[in-house]
């Protein structure tokens, strides 16, 4: 029997921790808790107009959840790797009971789909873990990290942890926060009270990817979509629903045009 069981995966992230190998083949497991740790705040996202041009242009389709098991064997196949099968498959089994996701980037160019890029991670209350990212085309792994936080930001989410700090994140808006401080943001996204700071607060490129911890503000026309009222749950779905209803879904361009708007700040 795996020792990573989801419902014990669950409480390890609801207490700050995750597991991490040595390597691909490893058989043993560690259980990390930084003593700082990255976030992106969910209304600090910082978007080049490069990226914006890139996000409407309709270059990738975007999907949710299309193929999880192909992003998470894409995110280990590299000369350096966490994710050992242990991890994979518990993984595996978090997504099938609804608490793992990917956001899957696709070449529009290509005759057939090919996937180039994805992010994925653990939803757990109003926080996102996200664990790994992957990019085997340029602004492929940006893409998709903007999808999600546009889709964090919809749906009523207040964290998106990264882990760990790298430079491809800060570009991106991550910043760093103490333990205490993650902790009360943890705490406040799983429904515990209000984490101090109200924005302050695992990373794309490297061999434990990720994405950030991040502080929910809505601003904006385009972002007041994306304003929930206090004690609505939730909601992972919530960007899908707003992208059938602008008659956007499944259209990379006109669905660029809503996405840009709400990651906000433009450098």
């Amino acid at each position: 029997m795996s020792r990573l069981d989801p419902r014990l995966l669950l409480q390890c992230y609801a207490a700050g921790i995750f597991p991490m190998a040595d390597s691909r083949d490893a058989a043993e497991l560690f259980w990390v808790e930084p003593r700082n740790r990255a976030i992106i705040p969910l209304d600090g996202f910082h978007m080049s107009r490069s990226l914006r041009r890139t996000i409407r242009s309709g270059r990738f389709h975007v999907t949710r959840d299309r193929d999880f098991a192909g992003v998470i064997a894409a995110c280990a196949n590299r000369e350096e790797t966490w994710i050992n099968q242990e991890i994979e498959s518990a993984m595996l089994a978090l997504h099938s009971s609804g608490h793992a996701h990917s956001i899957e980037v696709w070449n529009s160019a290509e005759p057939g789909p090919q996937l180039v890029g994805a992010v994925y991670g653990v939803r757990l209350g109003r926080a996102f873990f996200g664990e790994s990212m992957f990019s085997t085309m340029t602004d492929a792994s940006k893409v998709a990290l903007a999808w999600l936080v546009a889709r964090l930001k919809v749906g009523g989410f207040s964290l998106l942890d990264c882990q760990f700090m790298t430079a491809h994140l800060a570009s991106l808006g991550a910043v760093s926060v103490p333990r205490a401080d993650y902790v009360a943001l943890l705490s406040a996204a799983l429904g515990g009270g209000s984490a101090r700071g109200g924005g302050s607060t695992r990373g794309g490129g490297s061999a434990r990817g990720g994405v950030a911890a991040a502080s929910f503000a809505g601003s904006g026309s385009a972002e007041s979509a994306a304003a929930r009222p206090a004690g609505v749950p939730p909601d992972f779905l919530a960007l899908d629903r707003l992208l059938d209803a602008t008659g956007a879904a499944g259209t990379p361009g006109p669905a660029g045009y809503v996405i840009a708007p709400l990651l906000g700040q433009t450098s």
